[in-house]
């Protein structure tokens, strides 16, 4: 079985980073793109004291279900109320924001310097080393959870002198550089960087294509044409369990231990195109055709962990 496969386009869901300072509408924008994503149930993971809430009732803002994420900011915390989301029947996460998990109380930045000042020789790449993977955990989990993200990372800001539409000069605020580890935004599928100036949008990423160049205030519209996007190509759920009811038919036909072993090395590959849940389920059925199979040989085989 090749390692290659004939490309398909699957259906996706939205990993979307919203990106500017402070009053430039994340929030705003995050609900109303939200809404045109989905008519389903709208999480939000408060960072900000609860200032999500003041969206509540603004025109074409829709119901969200809220939770208020104080201090510590942990990634751990992060993922607990991810993952917590998911199990209460998430459509749609909005995390508001995710810029304390790097720069807030009890975020990396808070822990890489407690680490390096626990260390006896205070060893910043020995810290860096220790709080790295609770990073990793954090993006592994946005990265995996089966609904739309939608996150905000605040900029820090700066002020530039622009003329106005009448000639005349006046400052402005200005975002830079988001409030998280560098190159995070590499792992979303558009990256937005919002003004303060009417809330315009600028795509600084945009693997869809579809804004390109553009300069828009974000609304419901900018939802639907991402989902209309997003819907574009296979379910991988159907495709999921496809393709996990011909690997069950093949292994059902195996009849020793060591077939089984080489069947899986051969085909592991193809475990991939499987979701979390078929995969478990498949992991599970391969292991109870092992035990079948070594009841089978009266305890003769020895297999190997696969």
């Amino acid at each position: 079985m090749s390692l290659f496969q004939l490309a398909q386009r699957r259906k996706a869901m939205l990993r979307l980073a919203l990106c500017g300072p402070s009053g430039s509408g994340k929030s705003h924008s995050a609900l109303l793109i939200a809404s045109g994503l989905t008519s389903g149930n709208i999480f939000v993971i408060d960072t900000e004291k609860g200032s999500a809430l003041l969206e509540q009732g603004k025109p074409n803002i829709p119901p969200f279900s809220h939770a208020e994420l104080s201090q510590p900011f942990s990634p751990a915390r992060y993922c607990e109320y991810i993952n917590t989301a998911v199990q209460e029947g998430a459509d749609c996460i909005i995390i508001d924001s995710l810029s304390h998990a790097w720069s807030g109380v009890g975020g990396i930045l808070d822990k890489h310097d407690k680490a390096t000042l626990a260390d006896r020789t205070h060893n910043t790449w020995a810290a860096w080393r220790e709080v790295t993977p609770e990073h990793n955990r954090l993006v592994n989990t946005l990265l995996q959870c089966d609904v739309h993200l939608i996150i905000t990372m605040r900029t820090k800001t700066s002020w530039q002198v622009v003329e106005d539409e009448r000639g005349k000069k006046k400052p402005i605020k200005i975002g830079m550089k988001p409030e998280q580890k560098e190159g995070l935004e590499y792992e979303f599928t558009v990256v937005l960087d919002l003004s303060v100036e009417k809330h315009i949008a600028t795509c600084s990423k945009d693997r869809t294509s579809l804004f390109d160049g553009n300069h828009f205030i974000p609304s419901q519209e900018t939802g639907l044409e991402l989902m209309d996007w997003l819907d574009q190509g296979i379910d991988p759920t159907t495709l999921s369990a496809e393709k996990m009811k011909a690997l069950k038919k093949e292994v059902d036909t195996l009849a020793q231990v060591s077939n089984l072993e080489n069947w899986y090395r051969t085909h592991r590959h193809e475990f991939n195109l499987l979701t979390p849940k078929d995969l478990d389920e498949m992991m599970g059925h391969c292991g109870q055709k092992k035990q079948a199979l070594i009841s089978g040989d009266n305890g003769r085989s020895s297999p190997q962990q696969q």
